[in-house]
């Protein structure tokens, strides 16, 4: 039997397993990163996009190092999932073991955490917006070690080198293609209120 990418059954099963919008939130942004890179690379669009939107569905429900990824891909086994999906999903979280070999693992890990980052350096601009957010903005972010303290700063510069890119170069990428899904994201920016 072949396994045929369908997004919407992805959204689905996302949906049951995330009630949360900002972990929701976060899988529309990894997945708008990862399927711009699969567009720039020439690889699949569909597929690379239903692994990113499927890499944390079931952290809300099992977040300890103990049941996440595993417990997710316990389940998309059940559901038909091909390993290309379930590997680069335990892939990207280190403590797995999990090497990641493949572009579509490299690609996940890389854009896992730097759409988190990038999401909270739109949302601390005047205009909440990814729309006018530069990658030197974000770079500049990451010096700060206050800011979104909870992510590693050698995260973000190993998934860069993984893929082979400086660091401001991935960072635009990310930006780019989270302007595409910005009002998804709830980044498109609101009007400043008055002084």
């Amino acid at each position: 039997m072949s396994w045929t990418p369908d997004r919407d059954a992805a959204l689905a099963l996302l949906h049951e397993y995330t009630t949360g919008e900002s972990l929701r939130r976060h899988a529309y942004a990894v997945e708008a990163a990862v399927r711009g890179y699969a567009r720039r690379l020439g690889e699949d669009e569909a597929l690379w996009s239903v692994t990113a939107l499927l890499h944390d569905f079931d952290y809300e429900r099992w977040p300890s190092q103990e049941e996440h990824p595993y417990k997710g891909v316990e389940i998309l086994k059940q559901h038909g999932y091909p390993e290309v999906v379930t590997r680069a999903i335990l892939s990207h979280a280190d403590y797995s073991g999990v090497t990641r070999d493949s572009l579509l693992e490299k690609v996940l890990y890389a854009c896992d955490e730097m759409s988190g980052f990038v999401t909270a350096a739109a949302l601390v601009r005047p205009s909440r917006s990814v729309m006018d957010l530069e990658a030197a903005s974000v770079k500049k972010r990451m010096k700060d070690k206050a800011f979104a303290r909870a992510v590693p700063r050698e995260d973000l510069i190993a998934g860069a080198e993984s893929l082979g890119l400086p660091l401001e170069v991935h960072i635009a990428n990310v930006i780019e293609s989270l302007r595409e899904v910005a009002d998804d994201l709830g980044l498109r920016g609101s009007a400043r209120p008055d002084p």
